[in-house]
């Protein structure tokens, strides 16, 4: 059954449960209806029978007992005496037989009533005796009225024959404005399915329709088509890191094949170890780049995976010192004290390499690298005595593969990806990367969040030299 249901569209199985809804309430209802209406007949014929009854006691009282006893049709009337003997009748009560039974007379109290067939005494279906008693102590009289209940039967049985014929029609014309207004409410939706079906198929664009409605629908319209915008740029972003990629990977192997293809051709006699420092020089550009190319792809994972999972305290003076040492010309300044940092270290000396690279590759004499505290931060500050960056363009020079004019020549050594790189690598960190003017030249500000001083040390001082040499093999100085 329940396999059954979900072969169904939403729309029917939605409408099939309106519909068992509508019956049960429907049915719960007449059922009440009846059984309240039941009640206030039955309520209404023995007040009309008490009331009668009481009456004849009155006149009972009073000595104005008239027989026949004069009373509405449809009921009759009976004064008996302790022995059971008719003493005065309505004009169609029997004068011999009391209506009651010894038995049934014999329980009754004064003003309750019993049901009993109505054959008894001549009516059709059912009747409703009442007992009350009038006269002296020493003589009691007891007033039997009985009042035919065939008018409230027929009524409760029209009643219930309309509901049977009506409440089918009802629920037949109620599932059918119930289907068409599901399918009025549910056309956005089948619009949404069939926008995301022609957008697969390539035949619109990316946008789903958005309903005129400010409803759900309308919301998860917008939602998607965020969605779909944010896959958009994305699909962009990797198309033209591709494109990218391949264009920069194609200039090192194009000199490394126009090498190899001259090489064929020269004779014995050639300097072959320049030749080969020259191809290695190509290797090394060509693996650099594929290594900053797999750490960006890593970057976009959304993993965290550019920084590794080797977290530990740090002294950052002593590592951009370390780093700083292998780029000559590279003038250090340490901070007073030691600056405690929970980080990954590699990836730290990454970026230190990287920006002296950038430094050294656009500087005319000197490169200056300073670490230094401020307040929640612990800075890394880079300064070179270049060209400069225009300030439309900082922003600019962390996109990936971007160059500026003066430094697009491949020869330079830059790729393009050094800036990203660094970004990507600080802001794993919870730190931020921002461009200045220096006197003369560029200055590169890092701000990392300082770590907890009392972090445990889970590697010391000694091996860090072995990873730097790792950072440094992985980020190789261009060779001029």
């Amino acid at each position: 059954m329940r396999r059954r249901l979900r072969e169904l569209s939403l729309r029917a199985r939605l409408l099939l449960i309106s519909a068992a809804a509508l019956v049960l309430g429907l049915a719960a209802g007449g059922v009440l209806l009846v059984a309240v209406l039941t009640f206030a007949q039955g309520r209404a014929v023995n007040a009309e029978a008490l009331e009668t009854a009481r009456g004849v006691a009155r006149l009972v009282d009073q000595g104005q007992l008239t027989d026949p006893i004069q009373v509405t049709p449809g009921v009759q009337v009976q004064v008996i005496d302790e022995q059971n003997r008719v003493r005065a009748v309505s004009a169609t009560a029997d004068r011999l037989v009391p209506i009651l039974y010894d038995g049934e007379l014999t329980g009754l109290r004064d003003g309750d009533g019993i049901m009993i067939p109505g054959e008894r005494i001549g009516f059709d279906g059912e009747a409703w005796v009442v007992k009350d008693t009038a006269g002296p102590a020493t003589q009691p009289l007891q007033i039997l009225v009985a009042r035919s209940t065939s008018q409230q039967s027929q009524s409760l049985h029209l009643l219930q024959v309309t509901l049977l014929i009506a409440f089918p029609l009802l629920v037949a014309l109620l599932a059918a404005g119930l289907w068409r207004t599901l399918g009025a409410a549910l056309r956005p939706v089948d619009a949404l399915r069939a926008g995301a079906e022609e957008i697969t198929g390539g035949t619109r664009a990316g946008r789903l329709p958005v309903p005129d409605s400010h409803d759900e629908v309308r919301r998860l319209a917008v939602t998607l088509n965020d969605m779909l915008q944010r896959l958009d740029t994305a699909r962009a972003r990797q198309r033209a890191f591709v494109a990218d990629a391949a264009h920069e990977l194609r200039s090192p192997l194009t000199n490394m094949r126009t090498e190899l293809e001259v090489a064929q051709r020269l004779p014995d006699d050639t300097d072959w170890p320049a030749l080969t420092d020259d191809l290695l020089a190509d290797v090394q550009r060509l693996s650099r780049l594929v290594d900053d190319l797999l750490l960006l792809a890593r970057s976009d994972d959304g993993g965290g995976r550019a920084v590794s999972r080797r977290m530990e305290q740090v002294d950052l003076g002593q590592l951009v010192g370390e780093v700083a040492a292998r780029y000559p010309g590279v003038r250090h300044e340490d901070a007073t004290g030691p600056l405690p940092l929970v980080a990954d270290p590699d990836a730290l000396a990454r970026v230190v390499a990287n920006l002296l690279d950038n430094a050294c590759r656009h500087r005319r004499s000197t490169v200056t690298v300073r670490t230094a505290e401020a307040e929640c931060d612990l800075l890394v500050v880079v300064t070179d005595d270049g060209p400069g960056i225009p300030v439309g363009d900082r922003e600019r020079v962390f996109d990936r593969f971007t160059r500026l004019d003066d430094g697009r020549a491949r020869d330079a050594g830059g790729s393009g990806l050094g800036l990203a790189i660094v970004q990507e690598l600080v802001r794993r960190h919870g730190g931020s990367v921002t461009l200045g003017d220096a006197e003369p030249g560029l200055r590169v500000e890092v701000r990392l969040p300082k770590g907890d001083g009392g972090a445990p040390r889970r590697r010391g001082a000694e091996t860090r030299p072995g990873r730097l040499r790792e950072a440094e093999s992985a980020a190789m100085i261009t060779k001029e």
